[in-house]
């Protein structure tokens, strides 16, 4: 069944990884994928992403908070792209782990969401209060201020840059967070688990913007 572009069956491929090395989030990590995200410091970004992050991705990290910055590249041009990310009021467009999103009120900055998620994280609810929503720049920025899950004061910012993929206008999207580290995690558990989320929504968005993008390019030779 396809909810908001994004299928059941997805949301369970993904769970369906985290049977092995369990943490005390609850369940477990899946090893990292090789599809073209890369974490600061690890020498895999370039002078272009680093300055994209330098720019628009500013954190400061308190003493017992990790974080990172994970880039996707979509084959799909950034108004499409932007089109799913800027729904505020509607993550489940793309997010699979996301049943149901409730705002109230009109959509502004510091406006709260309020997050139902789906079985099968160590999580029920999320409230997510917007932070920024800039449609010129195309940058997004969220915080998490409760909820029932173990993501405490984490903060995000995601930012989409034009780019050209084989010919055809392209999306670089850049995502990245600060969270604190529970108790009794580590910093790199921490990190991984969040990381890992991150990874399963952005992945998510490629394959429904791409899909939108196709469609897109072949209504016009239908017409012809």
């Amino acid at each position: 069944m396809i909810r908001g572009g994004v299928s059941d069956a997805h949301a369970h491929h993904f769970l369906r990884f985290y049977n092995r090395n369990v943490l005390r989030f609850g369940f477990c990590i899946e090893e990292r994928e090789e599809n073209k995200m890369n974490e600061i410091g690890n020498g895999g970004l370039s002078n272009v992403e680093m300055e994209h992050i330098r720019r628009h991705h500013r954190h400061e990290p308190g003493e017992n908070q990790c974080g990172s910055a994970l880039v996707k590249h979509i084959r799909a041009p950034v108004p499409q792209v932007w089109s799913l990310v800027r729904r505020f009021d509607q993550p489940q467009k793309y997010k699979p782990f996301v049943s149901r999103c409730v705002v109230r009120g009109d959509l502004e900055i510091g406006s709260l969401r309020e997050v139902d998620v789906k079985s099968g994280l160590p999580a029920t609810t999320s409230t997510e209060r917007l932070e920024l929503l800039d449609d010129n720049e195309h940058i997004l920025s969220i915080r998490i201020i409760g909820g029932d899950h173990r993501l405490r004061n984490y903060s995000s910012i995601l930012s989409l840059h034009p780019e050209i993929i084989d010919g055809r206008p392209g999306t670089l999207v850049i995502e990245s967070f600060v969270v604190d580290i529970p108790e009794g995690n580590t910093k790199d558990e921490t990190c991984y688990f969040v990381e890992a989320l991150i990874k399963c929504n952005l992945k998510s968005l490629a394959d429904v913007s791409e899909g939108l993008a196709v469609q897109d390019r072949t209504e016009p030779i239908d017409r012809m």
